[in-house]
């Protein structure tokens, strides 16, 4: 198998047959196959997939909705492919553009390729400037450089995507997990179409996201595997600032002052104590930390039910 599409779908059923027409075009010279994942529509995606599916298409079905970012890395996990595509399932991101970020990746040996939304076809208030922003902060705060963290079509070698370690809502930031593992990541200008069927996922609540993930993402990035030099750090200065503020209110107290009830401290002693916690949690991190790498293998999502090509479907 060359080449694994992966799909994640929500209440989406009038996209259905169109995405599944135009990437059977776009693909014909290849080998691959389309994983769509539904993330617990309510409407009638499932059964136009079922109804609509080749032999080269797999259904996975969400016991719920669990979001975006637990849904593709259910679709990454069953993919079989070399490479893998991820592709929005709206019709804004055009298959036909799969080709040539795979002809990109393999002839200059980049281990990412993610796609620009060239000519973006989004509202401006509600899209187009948080996303801008949004851009603007993760290029600044994680040195990862790209114009367009938001665009879904990205094309992985199988290696690279497999261990993402995809949870939360971490699908925005995909291109710093990846380099986290030392992934060459280059991008390209693709297609990108108004939406035409179905209502919008998205508004401007999710910038809060964005915001409060990045926060995790530059930990990531500088702290992941030693959390002891954040928390460690800071819990030294401010114990050294405490044990200075005290040492002085001491001599002061040696020479006769009264510095019962002073503010100073009161600061000196919370710095004290604010120290010891810090230096502790840093502590308590570097072991929950070794106890994940060691330990760690739990999914953040349920299978109930896969469906291959006209197959009947298999309960999970």
């Amino acid at each position: 198998m060359e080449l694994s599409i992966v799909v994640t779908v929500y209440n989406e059923e009038e996209n259905i047959v169109p995405l599944i027409e135009n990437v059977q075009k776009a693909m014909v010279n290849h080998s691959y196959e389309l994983i769509f994942v539904d993330d617990g529509s309510s409407d009638k995606t499932i059964p136009n997939i079922k109804a609509n599916a080749g032999e080269n298409t797999r259904l996975i079905i969400l016991n719920k909705n669990y979001g975006q970012t637990a849904a593709m890395a259910a679709g990454i996990d069953q993919a079989n492919g070399d490479f893998i595509v991820t592709i929005d399932g709206d019709l804004q991101n055009d298959p036909s553009d799969i080709p040539e970020m795979l002809r990109k990746l393999e002839d200059e040996n980049w281990d990412v390729v993610a796609g620009i939304r060239a000519n973006r076809k989004d509202s401006m208030v509600i899209r187009k400037i948080p996303s801008k922003i949004a851009n603007a902060l993760i290029r600044k705060l994680t040195g990862v450089h790209l114009h367009d963290y938001g665009c879904t079509l990205k094309v992985f070698r199988k290696d690279i995507a497999k261990n993402l370690g995809l949870y939360g809502e971490l699908h925005r930031f995909i291109p710093v997990l990846a380099q986290l593992q030392g992934a060459n990541i280059t991008e390209m200008p693709v297609k990108h179409h108004p939406r035409i069927h179905g209502e919008s996922k998205y508004g401007l609540g999710r910038t809060f996201k964005v915001m409060s993930d990045l926060l995790l993402m530059v930990f990531f990035q500088k702290y992941l595997q030693k959390p002891m030099h954040l928390f460690g750090t800071a819990g030294i200065i401010t114990f050294m600032l405490g044990s200075a503020i005290n040492m002085y209110l001491l001599v002061l107290k040696i020479m006769g002052e009264d510095i019962w009830g002073r503010p100073l401290l009161i600061l000196g002693i919370t710095l004290l104590l604010g120290g010891v916690q810090l230096i502790t949690i840093g502590l308590l991190a570097e072991l929950i930390v070794r106890t994940y790498f060691e330990t760690q293998n739990k999914k953040t999502y349920r299978i109930r039910e896969e469906f291959v090509g006209s197959e009947r479907a298999v309960k999970v």
